[in-house]
């Protein structure tokens, strides 16, 4: 899909995601990811449902990170505990049987990190906007744009809402 158009004044979320998309965490501050861990995930065909396939990953406290540094040995007898994460729930209920083959549902939560901003989307792709908290003076105060083909054209459809700061 082409760049997309800005809009000023309000937010952006993504439900779903075509197959094909890539997403990478990033740890948040203060928190280190765990080295030779990728932060990458993909949205791929599993069994022909829709499914994020994620490697493993986790973001540690930096002091406990620096703490760790200088101590070369190490004891292999006790294998320190790791908190497993299950996959967050995907929002399936509202998705048609063609959605749960095309479309991921959102990614799971990783503990101190977050998803960064997905800059690629794909045709398909439906993005929710909603004006930000004091700027939806005119309605409609929320809608969204989707990527798609048009006569053999790739398009953001366009967006029916405004958000102003005007008093």
């Amino acid at each position: 899909c082409p760049a997309l158009p800005g809009t000023e004044f309000a937010d952006v979320t993504v439900e779903t995601y075509p197959l094909g998309t890539r997403l990478y965490y990033e740890c948040d501050s203060g928190y280190a990811r765990r080295s030779g861990q990728y932060s990458g995930i993909r949205c791929q065909s599993i069994q022909q449902v829709a499914s994020w396939v994620y490697k493993e990953f986790e973001c540690i406290d930096e002091k406990i990170l620096l703490s760790m540094a200088p101590t070369m040995e190490l004891d292999f007898t006790q294998k320190p505990e790791r908190k497993t994460q299950s996959p967050a729930p995907q929002k399936r209920e509202n998705l048609s049987e063609f959605d749960q083959r095309d479309f991921c549902g959102p990614p799971k939560t990783i503990p101190h990190a977050s998803l960064s901003l997905n800059t690629r989307y794909y045709v398909g792709q439906v993005l929710h906007f909603k004006c930000q908290s004091g700027y939806d003076k005119r309605p409609p105060t929320s809608g969204t744009r989707r990527c798609r083909k048009v006569n053999g054209k790739i398009i953001w459809t366009s967006l029916d809402m405004r958000c102003t700061n005007d008093s």
